[in-house]
């Protein structure tokens, strides 16, 4: 689904994840910042290798499983049998094969159908600053980390490079339409820049040096979604960006794998960079000759290239100037306060934004809420549709007649779409869900040449895949905030996380929808479901 799709992936497919300052607001200078997260990101690749990495498992009861007795006890279970006695304790290991694209991976672009490559011999970071490229060494030949007052030097040899930025920045070919990208690398490889791409590709991953601070929320989201095309690789398995001011963020390509993994790396390595940084503020970098150690990457370009990046740059630029994100926090509670009513949380929230809907355009339309289906082998997601008869009937009693309804009769309604959201959950993350089985009937039935069945002809079906909702939760102790754009033009991005005391939403979308207008609606949402909840009227 995502290699042959030939739209640009920035926007379109690739999501973002900003990390939390560090607790220490010393540790938030850059050069620091990026030597912590660089180093801890390269522990993760080496516990993964050695396979040492606990494994990602899904507790049902994890007062039983999520112990230091189990985790001892099964350890001496062999692997045959291991995964019984976990079930029997209701914890669920789950599928950790996407784990070994995050490092040394990039999406290539093909005409027709993109390919993932991943180079694991390779030894070099990848850095982009000011749209130059540099390259140096994070692993030696023996395949160990290179001491952190290296890589600390090299980083501030990078930050003191007063170059200016290149005329023709090279990053805004991965923001292009996937056949035309492939054909300008064509040209890029034909012109003698086979060997420094190969560096860009086999990169351990790429780290983004930017020259500016972060101003509010809602700069950080575009910068971290998007930026201005000139210093990020959105190709690559995943960029980790790092502002003037220490901001950093994890900006994904999404066809290698799902926001389950990149937040089993996000998590550690913000633990590990902050409970145990390799480099203080203190830390003097390493007295090395880091001009021989950082090797800088320069391109040919020939008109027709030059050319091509020129378009991609007006094409970007045109494309962002449409796009709108706003965030709001609402503070009156979260997890706590619902699942002390007996709902769940995730519910309340799509039910927020079913009714916000509603308010704002007076109408119910296609939803999307993806769900992990780790617990299969090679499992990656599964749709949850949050609009219901259910969410439609509390959604118009809400909006339409809150006079008519008391608020136990209103508690009831959201009780039903509680009960309904967990059987959809959980349906979807137990691979009962029909999006994803209609999708690989309909790909397989292509691949064997048969006419494609009446279903897929249906309005009825093309309307449930214009998903004019596209929502998204993840949260974490090391998140600050999340983000991706709409997918379709006419649609809402929603990403949202419950928090134990408050919910925290940020919402894109492009011309002709309004992001603030529906995040106020949101919120009035909000007040009227804790309102019903705490048994006052609703305010029409």
């Amino acid at each position: 689904m995502y290699l042959t799709a030939r739209d640009p992936i920035v926007l379109n497919f690739n999501p973002f994840m900003s990390f939390n300052p560090d607790p220490k607001s010393e540790y938030n200078d850059q050069l620091t910042r990026a030597t912590n997260l660089t180093v801890s990101a390269v522990r993760f690749l080496k516990t993964l290798r050695a396979d040492l990495l606990e494994p990602e498992v899904f507790h049902l009861n994890p007062a039983k499983s999520d112990t230091d007795t189990f985790k001892r006890l099964i350890r001496f279970v062999p692997s045959s049998l291991s995964w019984y006695g976990a079930y029997l304790v209701n914890a669920y290991p789950l599928d950790m094969s996407q784990y070994f694209r995050l490092f040394n991976s990039t999406r290539l672009p093909k005409p027709s159908r993109d390919e993932l490559f991943t180079d694991d011999k390779a030894r070099h970071l990848l850095v982009l600053r000011r749209g130059h490229f540099y390259v140096f060494d994070v692993l030696d030949q023996d395949g160990n980390i290179v001491s952190a007052s290296e890589i600390q030097a090299h980083l501030k040899y990078i930050l003191s490079d007063n170059s200016l930025a290149p005329e023709f920045p090279l990053s805004y070919l991965t923001s292009e339409n996937r056949d035309i990208w492939a054909e300008l690398r064509q040209k890029l490889v034909s012109g003698g820049n086979e060997e420094a791409l190969r560096k860009v590709d086999s990169a351990v991953f790429c780290l983004c040096l930017d020259d500016f601070p972060i101003k509010d929320l809602v700069h950080l989201s575009h910068n971290m979604l998007h930026g201005d095309g000139t210093n990020r690789w959105f190709d690559k398995s995943f960029n980790l960006i790092i502002a003037k001011d220490g901001t950093a963020a994890v900006h994904f390509e999404h066809a290698w794998g799902d926001g389950v993994a990149v937040l089993r790396f996000f998590n550690e390595v913000f633990k590990d960079s902050t409970q145990a940084p390799a480099v203080t503020p203190r830390s003097q970098p390493a007295n090395t000759d880091s001009s021989v150690a950082v090797q800088k990457l320069n391109f040919k370009l020939n008109d027709a290239l030059k050319t091509g990046i020129s378009t991609a740059k007006e094409k970007f630029d045109a494309t962002m100037k449409t796009l709108t994100i706003d965030y709001i926090q609402f503070q009156r509670g979260g997890k706590e306060f619902l699942k002390k009513q007996k709902l769940s949380p995730d519910s309340v929230a799509q039910l927020g934004f079913q009714m916000a809907f509603l308010q704002q355009y007076g109408q119910t339309v296609a939803t999307y809420e993806s769900c992990s289906t780790a617990a299969f082998k090679h499992g990656r997601t599964e749709t949850i549709r949050p609009a219901s008869v259910f969410t439609k009937r509390c959604s118009e009693a809400f909006v339409r007649e809150p006079s008519k309804h008391s608020a136990g009769e209103l508690q009831q309604m959201m009780a039903k779409c509680s009960t309904y959201h967990n059987q959809l959950t959980k349906e979807a993350a137990m691979g009962q869900g029909f999006d994803r089985h209609l999708f690989a009937l309909r790909y397989l039935g292509a691949a064997k040449g048969i006419d494609l069945p009446e279903l897929y002809l249906d309005p009825a079906y093309r309307q449930i895949n214009h998903n004019i909702l596209s929502t998204s939760t993840l949260s974490s102790p090391a998140v600050n905030i999340g983000g991706f754009a709409p997918v379709v033009p006419d649609g809402f991005g929603i990403a949202y996380a419950v928090h134990d005391n408050w919910i925290g939403c940020n919402v894109s979308a492009y011309q002709g929808r309004n992001a603030h207008e529906f995040l106020q609606c949101v919120e009035k949402a909000l007040e009227s479901v804790f309102d019903a909840l705490e048994g006052k009227a609703i305010k029409s």
